[in-house]
């Protein structure tokens, strides 16, 4: 049975008033199944479970339903063997969704049943490239986390987990200096059809040559707290491999710039660059493949306070460019990264991601107590092309009357450490204040402003 509106936002309410008063423990990091299990020293075990209770009110998306909800669970189990020179592992996850509603957004973000998102073989190559460094080969499939995770990572808040079958190159050496090498096929995640979806039901992951990841990605310090990063990277995608991309060829080279110290002013820059060809649509579309051009920024400047609560203050701007002219893809493709550490909760909100979009903002993060840590962010949402859709909706108004203001979103989110290491408590909320582009545009959903809240539970073992 549908949940109303406000009963949603009082239960979030609730959760969020009991949150501050648990007491604490302490586990190892190979978990509480490692101890209960009595595994040797040469195994590593660990598992979690996660439950979350989101709810969406208002939508920004062309066909989705305006109220939603949605209950998503996922579990996952760790093992490795670890021998000296050569580990192997596997990772089990099993994530579902219950209780949306008819015409949801929900997808395979969230549903994909009994699948392992790793099972690899890794070889310690020791000093091999070099005095002072650990390098290591690892093959089969894994998952992934590149630098500020923008273009490669292993997603957080999402329920499901985005893997690359392959094999991967890593030297690493002193004062954080890394250097990675890959070639992987990522994985495209099933099922997709709504009715298997709704039934949470169970079908394999696939991963095949049609779609490939490869690239390199090197990290250098400057200084005491300041490093730089550089990577390119290529993406070959034949056929189908996407329900609404195909067909695509992306060369992606960039360069990040970022000095985070414990305390005082703080900064981060990167740029990111895209060419190549794609399709601008599904196979079916009748579109071409026609020259991609495409550009990305972020860049931000902060402070961190000593002592207190340490808050740290910060400034920031997006710009991702989107498409301007027909024959030609201006629309920058944020590959595999991900967003809730920069643009907000996913899966039944996620309005904004990187394209077609210009976004200034201030950002605040503070840890008041023990365990528990507030971050609150505000952000103007611009595009940056008027003829294009609107980041990760499907809005668009191809003569560019509705003009270039998609709105404003703030967030706030609170993480406490019920018991730390063990039982994590997660709640968020977002609000989308609709501006005259998401109002105006010719398939824009109902106009009301968007409200979203979240409450998660993590359990570890």
């Amino acid at each position: 049975m549908p949940v109303s509106g406000n009963t949603i936002f009082q239960v979030l309410a609730g959760l969020a008033a009991l949150t501050p008063s648990i007491a604490v423990a302490q586990i190892t990091s190979d978990g509480l199944l490692h101890e209960a299990m009595g595994a040797p020293d040469d195994w590593h075990l660990s598992g979690s479970i996660r439950a979350r209770f989101e709810a969406i009110d208002g939508q920004f998306r062309e066909d989705a339903v305006n109220r939603d909800q949605v209950l998503a669970l996922r579990t996952t189990l760790f093992a490795e063997y670890d021998s000296g020179p050569v580990r192997v592992g596997a990772e089990f996850h099993d994530a579902r969704a219950y209780f949306q509603r008819c015409g949801s957004s929900v997808g395979t973000d969230v549903v994909n049943a009994l699948e392992f998102s790793q099972y690899y073989a890794q070889g310690d190559l020791g000093e091999t490239f070099g005095a002072g460094t650990t390098s290591y080969l690892k093959a089969g499939r894994m998952t992934m986390q590149l630098g500020s995770e923008r273009l490669v990572a292993r997603q957080g808040f999402r329920t499901s987990v985005t893997s690359f079958t392959g094999v991967r190159l890593t030297r690493e050496g002193e004062d954080g200096r890394e250097f990675v090498a890959f070639w992987t096929m990522p994985t495209v995640r099933l099922p997709t059809g709504t009715t298997a979806i709704r039934r949470n039901r169970p079908q394999w992951d696939r991963e095949n040559t049609d779609l490939q990841l490869f690239g390199v990605f090197n990290r250098v310090p400057i200084g005491d707290t300041t490093r730089l990063e550089t990577y390119a990277y290529g993406l070959i995608e034949r056929g189908e491999s996407q329900a609404d991309r195909s067909d695509r060829r992306l060369f992606t080279p960039g360069v990040r710039l970022l000095a985070r110290p414990d305390n005082g002013m703080t900064f981060e820059v990167e740029a990111m660059a895209q060419y190549g060809r794609g399709r601008d649509g599904s196979p079916d579309s009748g579109k071409l493949v026609v020259p991609v051009e495409a550009y990305g920024f972020h860049g931000d400047l902060g402070y961190r306070f000593a002592g207190g609560w340490k808050p740290e203050l910060t400034a920031f701007f997006d710009f991702y460019t989107g498409n301007r002219r027909e024959g030609r893809i201006g629309r920058f493709d944020t590959l595999y990264g991900a967003r809730r550490f920069e643009f907000g909760p996913t899966e039944l909100f996620g309005a904004a991601d990187r394209s077609n979009m210009l976004s200034p903002g201030v950002r605040l993060n503070a840890s008041p107590a023990g365990g528990l840590s507030i971050m609150s962010d505000y952000r103007l949402l611009r595009l940056a092309s008027a003829v294009d859709r609107f980041s990760n909706s499907d809005v668009r108004d191809a003569t560019g009357r509705a003009g270039r203001d998609a709105g404003q979103q703030m967030q706030i989110q609170f993480e406490y450490d019920l018991v730390p290491d063990v039982v994590v408590v997660d709640l968020g909320y977002a609000r989308l204040f609709k501006g005259r582009f998401l109002r105006n545009a010719p398939n824009a959903p109902d106009p009301r402003d968007v409200n979203y809240g979240y409450a998660t539970v993590m359990v570890s073992f």
